[in-house]
């Protein structure tokens, strides 16, 4: 099912201005769940970190053992041949995909050099800067590399964020701020998190059960660059009660301010604001 509207897709060598099909039944990515993807953004005629993003799909794809078939740069270079159909104020989606197809070991593994390969480009929203959400704790955890492909960008893992979600949402609340195996704050189910502190950023160390996001990273350098101290380290669910400010930090809208988190409630505060600008003059500046 389709997030936003004007898709445009690539398959088999040439772009498609469709929702195309692209797997069969007894491919591999569809009975055994063998599909990882990755998402960058075209706002304002840029398309941020789109390298990095696609390098990173790559890296997924040998995670589960999908044998990857496009190059960094040549997967850059089909993106751009595709947004080319998309004007600069159209905020678009980049999803490039790769999945098993065939398999072999009782049809467990999948084999080498039997991947397909997809980009779907899709026409979606930039959310208003102020736009907040707000967050609760869940039940459920991020998993281990021991019990799980937490390495990559892998679509087996989403059923896990979508039952978080699916519980912050009853609660009445906008999602769901998630632990790690040991009980520390690790992520949200759709993003990584920052917390605000006398003026210092902190976020939860990259400890090997979520994704450290591109988009967190250059929050982080950029923070840096202006001379604010950011530390990952190990943060408690109480160290996000005495936050000044929180905010997210994902790939689909790159900051969004927390306005509460359990009965703890929280201004949009200046430096939340301050790294959704810095962000924008970095990428705007490419």
């Amino acid at each position: 099912m389709a997030v936003g509207k004007n898709i445009r897709t690539y398959f088999e060598g040439q772009w498609h201005d469709s929702d195309l099909m692209i797997m069969r039944a007894a491919d591999h990515g569809s009975w055994l769940g063998t599909t990882v993807f990755d998402g960058a953004r075209y706002f304002e005629g840029v398309a941020p970190d789109l390298e990095a993003h696609c390098a990173r799909v790559n890296a997924s794809a040998a995670a589960l053992m999908i044998t990857p078939t496009v190059s960094t740069e040549d997967m850059v270079a089909l993106v751009w041949e595709g947004l080319s159909a998309f004007s600069k104020d159209q905020p678009v989606y980049i999803r490039p995909m790769y999945w098993a197809v065939d398999g072999g070991h009782l049809g467990i593994v999948p084999l080498e050099n039997s991947s397909g390969f997809a980009i779907c480009l899709e026409e979606i929203p930039m959310s208003p800067p102020q736009t907040g959400t707000t967050l609760t704790r869940t039940q459920f955890r991020r998993p281990v590399l021991e019990d799980n492909v937490v390495n990559a960008k892998a679509g087996c893992l989403y059923p896990n964020n979508a039952r978080m979600l699916a519980e912050a949402r009853a609660k009445g609340y906008g999602n769901a701020l998630v632990a790690d195996v040991a009980g520390n704050v690790a992520e949200t189910a759709t993003a990584n998190v920052f917390m605000v502190r006398d003026g210092e950023v902190f976020t939860p160390v990259a400890n090997g059960t979520f994704l450290a996001g591109i988009t967190r990273a250059r929050h982080m350098k950029n923070l840096r660059d202006d001379g604010v101290k950011v530390h990952e380290t190990v943060l408690s669910f109480q160290d996000f009660h005495d936050a000044d400010e929180v905010f997210l930090s994902g790939n689909m809208m790159k900051v969004t301010p927390v306005t509460e988190f359990d009965g703890t409630h929280y201004q949009p505060g200046t430096l939340t604001t301050r790294i959704r600008e810095m962000y924008w003059d970095w990428a705007l500046s490419r």
